[in-house]
């Protein structure tokens, strides 16, 4: 049974501690946060006695096997490097870093240590989208040559995360990051992206709508588009829509999680609606079944010795597709990936 301990308890941490009760092979055995009342309300949901304002103090008393930092991105590096130090597998919240540097530098930390890193890049892990990525990889429409992945709604997302509402960068950073993900997930990796982004919503600092134009290394290309500004009814919060077409087929991952496929074979519809977990709550059990998929792959992986999906260096090619995104935004210049 592998021993972790987690690293911040904010909004999101509920959801991490639910999936990690649900999780196979693995418990939290302490936590930590500076916010004693945070660190508290955890530690009572879910009945966590070992309770530290300190990481470096709790991964020093603490006998653990990993650690799941589920704090903010100005703290990820020291937080990563910190584990590294102490022989521990890691699970990062995304963003991974504020920069390619320190994520360069957080990697080369971890494989120094000779462990596991893995970064909590969850929407490719939503069962929907693992039915679309499970489909094209099993060649259900031949070779995909182009993807449209859309994310749009104007669900008020600054309700229990109010910092998205002041970031200078938003929309890009914090979600468009997950469907550049998804399109790598689907289509292989990136050579080029072109974007542009507009702010809609005049009391936030950020942009809240973004377009993307990939240009993968297979030549094919996807569109990415995202936006919190778009009043459709009803609300379709927090679903990806898809659409792929292949060599023998066409994919669409259409909303209410309808997937439709066809190919010579026929037409195949089928709801790959995610389950409402007793824990979870709509609209948001997607994504908080997403958290308990992506943390029993990280135990499975680390157990078996096998590599995790969505390491540390499989993330950092996302991570400079949102980097790039930002530069082709305000040089209005697409940007090849192998600048940066």
């Amino acid at each position: 049974m592998l021993k972790g301990g987690l690293i911040g308890c904010g909004f999101f941490a509920v959801n991490h501690m639910h999936g990690w009760n649900m999780a196979q092979g693995a418990d939290i055995v302490a936590i930590c946060d500076r916010d004693p009342a945070r660190l508290a309300a955890i530690g009572d949901a879910f009945g966590i006695s070992a309770l530290y304002s300190d990481a470096a103090r709790m991964l020093a008393e603490q006998d653990l096997d990993f650690v799941d930092i589920a704090t903010t991105v100005p703290s990820h590096r020291s937080l990563v490097e910190l584990a590294a130090t102490n022989g521990l597998h890691v699970i990062c919240q995304k963003p991974l870093a504020d920069t390619l540097e320190d994520a360069r530098a957080m990697i080369a930390a971890v494989e120094r240590a000779g462990k596991t890193f893995m970064v909590h890049e969850n929407f490719r892990w939503q069962s929907p989208v693992r039915a679309v990525i499970e489909a094209v990889r099993g060649g259900a429409i031949g070779t995909p040559f182009f993807c449209r992945a859309s994310f749009r709604s104007d669900y008020d997302v600054y309700a229990n995360q109010p910092y998205l509402a002041t970031d200078p960068r938003f929309i890009i950073q914090d979600l468009g990051i997950h469907i550049l993900d998804v399109a790598r997930a689907l289509m292989g990796d990136v050579e080029r992206i072109a974007a542009t982004t507009a702010r809609i919503n005049p009391r936030i600092a950020g942009e809240d709508v973004a377009t993307m134009l990939l240009t993968h290394h297979s030549g094919m290309t996807s569109v990415v588009d995202c936006s919190y500004a778009s009043p459709r009814r009803p609300v379709t919060f927090p679903e990806t829509v898809l659409e792929i077409d292949g060599s023998t087929g066409f994919l669409r991952l259409d909303t209410g999680y309808q997937l439709l496929i066809q190919n010579s074979a026929g037409e195949v519809r089928r709801d790959v609606s995610p389950p409402l977990l007793e824990w979870a709550e709509r609209p948001w059990h997607n994504i908080q079944e997403s958290v308990a998929l992506i943390e029993q792959h990280f135990v499975d992986s680390v157990l078996s010795g096998q590599n995790v999906e969505t390491s540390g260096r499989d993330n950092f090619e996302t991570l400079k597709l949102v980097e790039a995104a930002y530069l082709s935004a305000e040089t209005g210049s697409t940007i090849d990936l192998s600048v940066l």
